[in-house]
């Protein structure tokens, strides 16, 4: 994907996130986030806009906090969610390709760095919004789910602080069937995940997860359960993973 490609990525999931939210309604549970409701959703995601479209607009080079949560609810804090996020788009649109600032993922530029992080951040938060409705997330386009995955397996959980770790080799090997996509994450109790694109998809593994990319993609974000694709092989794979997967703010 091209750095378009993910700002209108995060334009339509973060509109889709504010629809979702407002339908719910700000008392809302958010099943897939315990413990908040969707004002909770909406005033951690507007507070990472701004700190994101904060660092874009400023070239800031060196790490710099947020600047909090907003305390607004109802009415005003949606409308403080779609300014944040509006605000957000216009200035990765406006960017230059030359821009440089402080990224925390390898990337081919800063730029493209920001927009996929944010076009995965919201994407991911609009599913928590559509999950406190009835008919729960609604679809990820499947190229958008397919590199959604790849920057968790490869950019987040190749990071030394990853969690995720088992008591002796493992290997899991994620198999898209939309798109064609494969990824092979070999797991130890020492170092941590190593994922390999479309290598080694033949050969033995102790799990597979199969299914269509953009169920696997919340599948692997913990925002479904895990039975909401195929799973061959040790069901206790799939279990340390959504144990000790999870990325937070921090």
């Amino acid at each position: 994907m091209e750095v378009v490609d993910y700002v209108d990525a995060l334009e339509t999931a973060g509109r889709a996130l504010a629809v979702a939210a407002d339908e719910a309604g700000p008392d809302a549970e958010v099943p897939t986030c315990p413990g908040w409701r969707v004002r909770d959703l909406l005033r951690h995601t507007s507070m990472v806009h701004r700190w994101a479209t904060d660092l874009v607009v400023h070239a800031r080079t060196t790490y710099q906090p947020d600047s909090g949560e907003t305390s607004l609810d109802g009415e005003e804090l949606s409308a403080h969610f779609r300014e944040g996020h509006a605000g957000l788009v216009a200035a990765l649109r406006a960017a230059p390709e030359s821009l440089e600032c402080w990224t925390f993922l390898p990337a081919p530029s800063p730029l493209a760095f920001w927009a996929r992080r944010q076009a995965h951040e919201t994407t991911v938060h609009r599913a928590d919004a559509e999950s406190a409705l009835p008919a729960g997330p609604r679809p990820v386009e499947p190229l958008v789910a397919a590199d959604g995955i790849d920057e968790l397996l490869i950019r987040f959980h190749g990071r030394a602080r990853s969690r995720v770790r088992t008591a002796g080799p493992r290997t899991l090997r994620v198999r898209a069937t939309d798109t064609g996509d494969v990824w092979t994450v070999r797991l130890s109790a020492t170092e941590p995940p190593r994922t390999e694109r479309d290598g080694g998809a033949s050969g033995p593994v102790d799990t597979e997860l199969v299914g269509a990319a953009d169920r696997l993609y919340l599948v692997l974000w913990n925002r479904l359960p895990v039975d909401a694709v195929t799973l061959i092989g040790d069901e206790d794979l799939a279990r340390v993973w959504r144990e000790t997967s999870g990325v937070g703010w921090s």
